[in-house]
């Protein structure tokens, strides 16, 4: 009499799939409308001029130009600074 299953499937190994976030076009690069600059969960990076955060917290061009990046503090809601990247699309 056996005590175990023969061929039973296990409980581990149910892993989720990668999202693929991260930065997808770096300073200098050239954007044309609608190309994904950043795909990101939060707002890690915020938009500055000519960049549009979409529904997803993911920032797009929607000029054609050259991303730059820049950093600036901002105020959380307690009144403390917070050090945040911002995206820029500069025109060309």
């Amino acid at each position: 009499m056996a005590h175990h299953g023969g061929k039973s499937t296990t409980k581990l190994g149910r892993d989720s799939i990668s999202k693929r976030l991260g930065v997808k076009l770096y300073s200098g690069q050239k954007v044309c409308p609608g190309n994904i600059i950043i795909r990101q969960r939060g707002t890690k990076f915020i938009c500055g001029e000519n960049v549009k955060r979409t529904a997803d917290d993911s920032l797009i061009a929607l000029k054609n130009g050259v991303i730059a990046f820049t950093t600036k503090h901002k105020k959380r809601f307690d009144g403390t600074m917070r050090r945040v990247k911002v995206v820029h699309v500069r025109a060309e």
